[in-house]
This record gives C-alpha cells, structure tokens and sequence, in this order.
C-alpha cells in the first residue's frame, strides 16, 4: 500500500511539473511571438477600437488582411502590405507597402481605416450582422473605405449605399469590440 501511494504521490508531483514547463513553454512562445510583432511596428497610435474589427481568425491582431489602407485611396488598386510597415492603431496592425504610405496613415489614420472594423458594410446596415469583409470588394464613398463579403453583395449595396450607410451608423455601435465573425 505504502508503495502505490508513494508511486501515485510521484505521478502526480511529476505531471505537475510537466503541466508547469508546458504552461512556461508556451508563455515563453507566446512572448518571443509578441517580442517579433513589436519589433516590426513602425508606431503606437494607441487608441481604442469603439467596435469589432475584422481579423481572419479570432484574437489575431491584423487588419485588412493585411492589405494597404492607403493604397486603396491612391492606387488602381489596393496593394498588400510588408510586416516591416506595420503601424498600430486601436490595437490593431495595419501593415503598408512601403514607409511613405506608412506615414501618411499615421497622419490621419480614421480617414484610411475600413469602416465598420473592415466588416461588410451591407451586413451591418442590412442586417445588423457581422460578415468578412472582402479587402478586394470595396468602395470609397465620401472619402471612406467601405468593404463587402463578395461581389453579388456588393451589388446589394450598391443599390442604396446612403441608406445602408444610415443604418449601418446606428447598428456597428451596437457589436461588442472582441465579437468576431469568421468562416473558418
């Protein structure tokens, strides 16, 4: 008896350590990672998002899919942007194509980021619901990037921009900052 409680006493001190260095490693992983991602952003802008912004995968940090937000307001077409331009805003990563465009966000950065967190703006003024916004389905419209889940969507949109607009207005506000929306 004394062998099997000497023996069990044993397992467990040794699956608590083990569940101890598991739980190090990670952390240990987990900071050499935010240790990277620091080192790449250019600048802080601070702030805090007012309303959920879209990521591919839930508790990631990168907005636009990675995609220029200046790009879209000064190209043909929008460019996807380099780790080593990522700037933070609202705690979000943006990441840019080069320095210059880097800096022109950080100029005015509410002017060049997506509305609605980059959401789809026909499904939060239609439907006051969260969908991915498409980084390659967008419009401008009075100086603002508005993204949509697809083509046959934004066609949708199309048809009474100001009026989703409208309601898109009163219904973001109402989404919680850490809701997310994914397809994964």
């Amino acid at each position: 008896m004394k062998k099997i409680i000497v023996a069990l006493a044993l397992s467990t001190a040794l699956a608590a350590c083990s569940a101890q260095n598991d739980a190090t490693d990670a952390s240990s992983t987990d900071s050499a990672v935010e240790a990277v991602q620091a080192a790449n952003v250019i600048a802080d802008l601070g702030g805090e998002n007012s309303g959920p912004v879209y990521t591919e995968v839930a508790g990631q940090t990168l907005a636009l899919s990675g995609y220029d937000a200046v790009s879209y307001f000064t190209g043909d077409a929008p460019v996807v942007g380099s780790a080593e331009f990522t700037v933070k805003y609202e705690g979000y990563d943006y990441q840019f194509a080069s320095a210059e465009n880097a800096a022109t966000f950080q100029e005015d950065p509410a002017k060049y980021a997506p509305q609605y967190g980059g959401y789809c703006a026909w499904a939060i003024g239609a439907n006051d619901a969260l969908a991915s916004g498409d980084p390659n389905v967008y419009k401008i419209v009075d100086g603002k990037l508005y993204l949509n889940f697809n083509e046959a969507v934004a066609e949708r949109w199309n048809k009474d921009i100001p009026g989703f607009i409208e309601k898109a207005e009163v219904n973001y506000p109402t989404h919680a900052p850490d809701e997310h929306y994914t397809t994964n």
